[in-house]
């Protein structure tokens, strides 16, 4: 098998003019960035509004593990073969980080035969819109601090600024610094630092904003710190949100570009979705709704992480109802859930999937408690045997649900056509009845427990006295009816990131809170998480380089 790059670079594109009038997008309502890629006009999109909707499919999965899941590449093979099946089928996608690409994980444009391209684009500079996030934010940190250093009429506290800076790289030296050193020219000392753009509540509100009005307004109540007397200072009230804006105008129209197979694919907005809320932007899913008969869209790591907040946070602001959706699995996976080492996983082992299906299974329960119709996709290596998928298949059925095998890695759209055939009837069925798991007037803190307890399955959350303090604030503060954007560990349901499988009997420690007023939805830091990761002793970075062709080589 080739490495992703060689694939993908063998692709046979069609121009995104062709790509756009599969899905009836006039050529004048592009803006084309080449010959493979282009923005939507937001124009264009709004005058969509009154059209019916198409089906929405979310793609998610059980807990990752560095064995992999593919839930990506699932989601790509999946709309390919709707595609192949005749249906008007888009993909939606976050942008991938520059952070994972050069760090551990690597780039997110899916793998093997079930790509979206151009790959090299796609997970590295591709339209700027990342640029444009941590610019906006960025411009506003500045603004902060130039608005300390000459007036400061509302009297903001310096040790009460909570607005941090961006970059989208791994870099955890920067996590805690002091700024403004150097004497008075300089500004004022304060202590700060730096999230990765992904967590930005800049990131957050792009990917919320159903337009840009409703985008301007919201980066104007963001809350960047605090007088003495506690009073929240917006930034509205430094005059930044239509600057902001500014820098965000363009980046704010979706971007369409193709898989292998020439699929339609939406790619916009990127949040992390242990660290932030982890779905991509509503414009572009609701573009691809109102363009689309079935549109496949994927959550970020497991079920317990990505798609809770894509049912209680997006699907809450969009007004989106889900028709169906997919739960990713794999026996490498499992078998690690099960107890395997990484290094056995390619060892035959019943026992060990069977063990490592308790994940599988509360993430099935979890998903089940929203009313969306559910399939599972085994996601299949060539080391599978036979005996390993029948016991997947088993156990899910045993749960009222089927699980088919999809090959789209190695195939394809071709190989994920009977997981294409299921969930389009289960869509087309009328089981769905969405509901989100927790109502507006329950308490900030009662939120969290319910995700904690009906997701994670732990006993409850713990939290010290200040951290309670500052949930009673911000219920007073008028804050009550957002959401919770939980952030925690992906590789557990517990904050542990080494306890695998199904734990039970654990508590959440709810670390600190951080307020995203624009975004509309308290972020509940649990456990260790940072929300700027560091890089690995050996980064992906140290493989990619640029051959004497200048193509670049080892990205993946």
């Amino acid at each position: 098998m080739q490495p992703d790059i060689e694939i993908a670079r063998a692709a046979a594109m069609r121009p995104i003019s062709e790509i756009a009038e599969r899905l009836g997008i006039p050529l004048t309502q592009l803006v084309p960035y080449g010959h493979s890629k282009a923005k939507v006009s937001l124009d264009y999109l709004e005058s969509l509004e009154e059209r019916p909707d198409g089906r929405l499919i979310l793609v998610t999965a059980m807990s990752p593990t560095p064995a992999g899941e593919g839930k990506t590449t699932v989601a790509i093979g999946l709309a390919d073969a709707m595609s192949r099946l005749g249906a008007r089928a888009s993909v939606c996608l976050r942008e991938p980080s520059l952070g994972p690409c050069f760090g551990l994980k690597g780039g997110a444009a899916g793998g093997g035969y079930a790509q979206v391209v151009p790959m090299e684009d796609i997970n590295l500079h591709f339209t700027g819109d990342m640029h444009a996030i941590g610019a906006a934010h960025n411009l506003l940190a500045a603004l902060v601090d130039n608005y300390i250093h000459w007036s400061n009429d509302i009297r903001l506290d310096l040790r009460r600024v909570t607005w941090r800076r961006v970059v989208d790289i791994n870099d955890r030296q920067l996590r805690k610094i002091v700024t403004g050193i150097g004497g008075p020219a300089n500004g004022f000392p304060m202590e700060g630092g730096f999230d990765i753009t992904v967590a930005s509540e800049v990131m957050a509100i792009f990917c919320l904003a159903r337009n840009l009005r409703e985008l301007q307004r919201q980066l104007g109540r963001i809350v960047i710190g605090y007088t003495r007397d506690r009073v929240p200072v917006t930034a509205a009230e430094l005059q930044a949100a239509g600057a902001m804006t500014a820098l965000l105008k363009d980046a704010l129209a979706p971007n369409l570009v193709q898989t292998l197979e020439n699929t339609p694919a939406f790619i916009h907005g990127g949040p992390f979705a242990n660290i932030a809320h982890g779905c991509n932007s509503i414009i572009a899913t609701r573009a691809a709704l109102k363009l689309s008969d079935y549109v496949v869209t994927e959550a970020g790591f497991g079920a317990d992480l990505g798609a809770e907040k894509f049912f209680n946070i997006k699907c809450r602001k969009a007004g989106l109802r889900p028709d169906a959706a997919v739960i990713v699995a794999t026996v490498r996976a499992l078998k690690m859930h099960g107890g395997v080492a990484r290094g056995a996983l390619g060892v035959a082992d019943v026992g060990a999937v069977e063990r490592g299906l308790e994940n599988l299974g509360r993430h099935i329960r979890n998903a089940g408690q929203y009313g969306v119709p559910l399939l599972v996709a085994i996601n299949h290596f060539s080391g599978d045997t036979q005996a390993e998928i029948d016991a997947i298949r088993s156990y899910v059925a045993q749960r009222g649900l089927t699980a088919h095998v999809c090959t789209q890695w190695a195939e394809g759209g071709a190989g994920a056509t009977q997981l294409a055939e299921a969930a389009m009837a289960l869509a087309d069925s009328p089981h769905a009845q969405f509901r989100t798991l927790y109502d507006d007037d329950l308490s900030l803190w009662e939120k969290a427990r319910v995700v904690a307890r009906s997701v994670y399955g732990a006993d409850d959350i713990d939290a010290d006295k200040a951290v309670r303090d500052q949930f009673e604030q911000f219920q007073r503060a008028g804050y009550g009816h957002f959401p919770v954007c939980m952030a925690k560990t992906q590789y557990s349901f517990s904050t542990d990131p080494g306890l695998l499988g199904a734990p039970v009997n654990h508590r959440v420690k709810v670390r600190e809170l951080a307020l995203a007023a624009g975004a509309e939805f308290l972020v509940v830091i649990c456990g260790d998480v940072m929300r700027m990761p560091g890089l690995p002793r050996v980064p992906a970075a140290n493989s990619i380089f640029v051959n004497e062709r200048g193509q670049i080589e080892g990205l993946f």
